[in-house]
């Protein structure tokens, strides 16, 4: 029961190219930079990547997209990675761009064992009717587009069938985690990283203060061990990195009053 490994490289030692990955984070909050970092470091590519966003600040996802690692990208917004971008309009990476509910769903779906599900989002629009760019010819035109979904009338309402996500491996990131791999999450770092979390068949979670199993009250977990495979515990350093996306400085009253 004892899911502790000693080291991140430890942690994905047995990922390989081609692999596919839920990461977890929300901006820049509860990202596992420090699995990704080791992931970064083994070398493997062609990998397929499941996140609500792609990375930024060169942190997080960033670092895998310089040097081409990415493959294929789900996710729901982008941002301001200008390198995300240039490989996505340049056809280096092919992109599914889906709305930030169905991410959702579709990783807590995919792991709750449901093939598929029926939403009324993006109903009469290309999430439904097909021919989103999913991958550019580098010229800027269309090399790849999506396909049309299957869209069912329950009740007088469209809604259109979407599938579950389950991929080879998780990367999430917890603020307390136990050695049976139960976490729990931090604010907004709850968003995805239990979604992300379920939808992997190895899930690998770095925790920013590792318990002892007892150690969290079983009414404040946020996600059970039956979920994590293996758990890394971070230095008090690694654990208080944290970047600032958007740093925003307020005027003083006492200058404003002065001008």
């Amino acid at each position: 029961m004892d899911k502790v490994v000693a080291t991140a490289q430890e942690a994905v030692a047995d990922a390989t190219d081609g692999a596919t990955f839920a990461v977890g984070g929300f901006g820049l909050s509860g990202v596992p930079n420090v699995l990704i970092q080791a992931l970064y470091e083994r070398g493997v590519g062609e990998l397929g990547v499941v996140s609500n966003t792609g990375g930024a600040m060169d942190s997080g996802l960033g670092v895998l997209l310089p040097a081409g690692r990415t493959a294929r990208a789900t996710g729901s917004y982008i941002g301001g990675n200008k390198e995300f971008a240039r490989q996505y309009l340049g056809g280096e990476l092919e992109l599914e761009l889906i709305p930030q509910g169905t991410l959702a769903e579709r990783l807590r779906a995919g792991g709750a064992g449901i093939p598929a599900f029926y939403t009324p989002a993006g109903v009469g629009t290309q999430v439904a009717d097909g021919g989103l760019p999913w991958r550019y010819d580098g010229e800027g035109g269309v090399a790849l587009a999506s396909p049309p979904k299957e869209v069912r009338e329950f009740d007088g309402v469209e809604y259109v069938l979407e599938r579950g996500i389950r991929t080879d491996f998780a990367l999430v990131r917890a603020a307390r985690g136990d050695r049976h791999g139960n976490l729990v999450f931090n604010k907004s770092s709850r968003n995805f990283n239990p979604l992300a979390a379920m939808a992997g068949r190895i899930t690998i979670a770095e925790v920013e203060e590792l318990v002892e199993p007892g150690g969290i009250d079983p009414d404040h977990v946020h996600l059970p061990g039956i979920f994590v495979q293996r758990v890394l515990a971070l230095t008090p350093e690694q654990a208080a990195d944290k970047g600032i996306e958007q740093r925003t400085v307020t005027v003083p009253a006492q200058a404003e009053e002065t001008r």
